[in-house]
């Protein structure tokens, strides 16, 4: 008994704090801006679809726009929920506004029953009609849906919402007026979580607001139940390091030790981080995502978008490169083991030694367009002609003497015969008897070797 009791009386926050006026609507200013004008001017279209990610608002715009319009004592075109209509809708037991959850009623039956009960009366001033996932229904059921959307009765109108609006007929569509909800700032994420935090009297630092909804990423509802969450794993003052436990995050001081790691160039620490993280227990891809958090701050720093008390360790090249990098790496989608995150650490620790592409374009560039020192002028003397010298005779080496003969001593002749011929008494006149001797002497030199004997 105790038990059900405390039960009826608990109430999630994402319920508890649920927007009941347009005023309370986070993000989505310009939409509630047309939607209040509409009311104003009377020309509210007969079916609106509400297209945007999950926690943006759209039904509870719906249930707005269902409360404003039956509302009996508007003000300012907001609901007051005060009137027995708007406390209907509210707790969801008005006959008059009827909510389908398309997932679930999504066959040709659910849409035929939908288009028997437009014709009833209402007590109201609309009968409303609220489709949540309307991209659920089965073509059969659009096209049963299609003839009482095209021609409604007066006072029926319909609201669609979706998070997936291209799987909506184009016949289904182009009959309502569309609305495109965003995803929420962080920085009103932050607001309306602090607001809900002072409610609860609840005490939580703003780091940790911010934190919880950088996880939301765009969705009040999820930002709502991460807080949920967080209040009840602690029950006094909630810090940053409570909310990383209670998500499973990757812990501040490691992220602090990656970047002291990168100034130091030591490689030693990769492996020590990478078996904190292993054996904690954290999910690896969880891991890199928050390593891709952390190095897009710095580039969000560098760029002066964030505001920090310390520089980043990374330049604005590094953290492009290790951004790429760690987004190729999620591109994968490969499980992560030990050696995994090691290398993964040692590639942004040792980047810190890598030269930019760019830098290196911009430092050649620059040599190229360095201005050439000067050149002095060279002096030329005037250059005397000269004769051209002859060419050098040609030197023909001596030949290499020839070895001395063995000087052989010739034989002796024999001594020839002569025969003396007696002179004639007479002689031919005219012969000198000088000239005679002188041939005689030739003759006994020549024939006789110099010897008479």
């Amino acid at each position: 008994m105790i038990e059900s009791q405390f039960m009826e009386k608990y109430q999630v926050i994402a319920r508890k704090f649920r927007p009941q006026t347009f005023a309370e609507v986070c993000g989505q200013e310009a939409i509630v801006k047309t939607l209040k004008n509409a009311i104003s001017m009377q020309r509210t279209a007969h079916a609106y679809l509400f297209c945007g990610p999950h926690g943006t608002g759209k039904t509870s715009l719906a249930r707005i726009l269902a409360k404003a319009l039956n509302c009996q004592e508007p003000q300012d075109n907001e609901p007051c929920n005060s009137c027995t209509s708007c406390r209907e809708i509210t707790s969801g037991s008005s006959l008059d506004v009827i909510e389908i959850d398309g997932a679930s009623n999504r066959g040709i039956d659910d849409i035929r029953s939908l288009n028997e009960t437009v014709s009833y009366a209402t007590t109201s001033n609309y009968k409303l009609y609220i489709i949540d996932e309307v991209h659920m229904l089965t073509k059969e059921a659009f096209n049963a849906l299609l003839k009482t959307l095209e021609e409604p009765p007066k006072n029926v109108k319909f609201f669609f919402a979706t998070t997936e609006p291209h799987k909506v007929p184009a016949t289904i569509s182009s009959r309502c007026q569309r609305f495109d909800l965003h995803r929420i700032p962080l920085a009103q994420i932050t607001a309306k979580l602090a607001q809900i935090a002072q409610s609860l009297e609840a005490k939580i630092e703003k780091e940790s607001l911010e934190l919880i909804g950088e996880k939301a990423e765009g969705s009040m509802r999820t930002a709502e139940s991460i807080l949920d969450q967080i209040l009840c794993s602690n029950t006094g003052a909630i810090e940053l390091d409570h909310v990383t436990q209670a998500l499973g995050l990757l812990p501040q001081k490691i992220l602090d030790a990656l970047d002291e790691a990168y100034v130091c160039r030591d490689i030693a620490t990769a492996f020590t981080l990478a078996e904190t993280i292993f054996t904690s227990g954290i999910d690896h891809t969880h891991f890199i995502e928050t390593l891709a958090t952390h190095y897009r701050n710095h580039l969000k720093v560098h760029l002066g978008i964030l505001s920090s008390k310390t520089p980043p360790p990374l330049t604005k090249d590094h953290c492009l490169e290790v951004l790429e990098y760690l987004t190729d790496l999620l591109a994968q989608k490969v499980p992560y083991t030990r050696l995994h995150i090691e290398m993964v650490l040692l590639h942004i620790i040792q980047s810190s030694q890598r030269v930019p592409i760019d830098t290196l374009i911009d430092q050649l560039k620059g040599m190229r367009e360095m201005p050439k020192p000067p050149v002095e002028p060279i002096t030329v003397e005037k250059k005397v002609e000269l004769p051209p010298a002859s060419e050098p005779k040609k030197v023909e080496p001596a030949p290499p003497p020839e070895p001395p003969k063995a000087q052989v001593k010739p034989p002796e002749p024999e001594p020839e015969k002569v025969e003396v011929v007696e002179a004639k008494k007479e002689e031919s006149p005219g012969v000198n008897p000088a000239i005679r001797r002188e041939n005689l002497l030739r003759f006994a030199q020549v024939e006789l070797g110099g010897s008479l004997d």
